[in-house]
């Protein structure tokens, strides 16, 4: 195995195993207040892709917790996160990020769930996003956690910030989508704050030499 080498940045480093660069975002700037400092798995991008071709979050997250997890000897956490819209049967779920096709855009994939949604009104579109967490290190998965968030999807686009369905996802108790409020406000919120967060506690309970490689 090729292990990574630590960053030497004097921070725990842990690596995430995603392109996402909205994701990397959000779990960067919550890590650092905790002292860890979260890093893109390096070379991500020449790596074979994990085949995502479980039927949950939760079975997909673990897939590539562990996939990743080969090409360090670190511990490297993997998402999978979506919106499940009730209506619709739990759609898109587990297809959120390529709802309209294997090549889809954020754009194409909110026209085809607004169209879907057309002729719903707008009290019946609840919808809740999740998010599941793996850990994992050298093949083994150390914990797997998990967080949501309720809102309901609007017709209009609102906010430049976020990604994915942020613009049309509503959430009541700020009377905003996702993409209107700050990344520190949507992190305190979001499906992927409390799951990070709860991630954060179960690292923050580890001793510093458990972030080093292990070599046995």
């Amino acid at each position: 195995m090729n292990a990574v080498k630590h960053s030497g940045s004097g921070m725990r480093t842990i690596y995430f195993a995603s392109t996402n660069a909205g994701k990397l975002r959000e779990f960067k700037h919550a890590a650092e207040l905790h002292g860890i400092n979260v890093e893109l798995l390096p070379g991500i991008e020449n790596l074979p892709a994990c085949i995502e071709d479980g039927s949950t979050f939760e079975e997909n997250a673990r897939k590539k917790a562990l996939y990743y997890s080969q090409w360090t000897d670190h511990m490297v956490f993997a998402d999978d996160s979506g919106l499940s819209v009730d209506v619709l049967d739990s759609r898109p779920g587990v297809h959120s990020a390529r709802y309209a096709g294997p090549k889809a855009d954020d754009e194409a994939n909110n026209r085809k769930l607004l169209h879907e949604l057309s002729r719903v009104p707008p009290s019946k579109r609840s919808a809740h996003y999740v998010c599941v967490i793996a850990l994992a290190q050298r093949g083994k998965i150390l914990t797997v956690v998990e967080g949501r968030a309720d809102g309901l999807i609007q017709d209009e686009r609102k906010g430049t910030g976020g990604f994915g369905y942020d613009p049309y996802f509503f959430y009541p108790p700020l009377h905003k989508t996702f993409a209107e409020i700050s990344i520190e406000e949507k992190f305190e919120v979001s499906h992927r704050g409390k799951a990070f967060r709860k991630l954060l506690d179960f690292l923050d309970s580890l001793p510093d030499e458990e972030y080093e490689p292990r070599t046995s």
